[in-house]
């Protein structure tokens, strides 16, 4: 066994119980402000004006850090968690554009957001093959 991995095992476990704490939160309110903005801005994000894509981009985004924080957990290689949090984020927040491109924004929003997901999740897959090869 390596030194790395001798020192990772004796770790406390409050940490790790901290940060799946933290993942579900995020995870929570995330799918809480991307599936249900209106429900989510009255009881939580009274922010004014209400702006219904904002909370789908503050749903999209927490989910994808929520997602980083798992995958840290289960990754041991930090750019390929990295990538898979900011690829289900990217992914969600180009959803958010398709669904809120009646609401305002350029024509192309949907479209220059969904390339950005398409290419990190391509650099996800391939870091995640590069991986498994080593």
């Amino acid at each position: 066994m390596s030194a790395a991995r001798a020192d990772r095992d004796r770790a406390s476990p409050v940490p790790v119980v901290i940060a799946v704490a933290f993942g579900l939160l995020l995870l929570g309110f995330g799918i809480w402000a991307f599936a249900g903005p209106a429900s989510f801005y009255q009881r939580v994000a009274t922010y004014p004006p209400y702006s219904r894509h904002l909370m789908h981009d503050l749903g999209a985004f927490q989910i994808g850090v929520g997602a980083l924080v798992f995958a840290a957990l289960f990754f041991r290689d930090g750019v390929l968690a990295a990538l898979f949090g900011g690829g289900v984020g990217a992914v969600l927040h180009f959803v958010a554009h398709l669904e809120d491109r009646h609401l305002g924004g350029r024509s192309s929003d949907p479209w220059t957001v969904g390339v950005i997901a398409l290419a990190v999740v391509i650099a996800a897959v391939w870091r995640a093959v590069d991986v498994r090869r080593s």
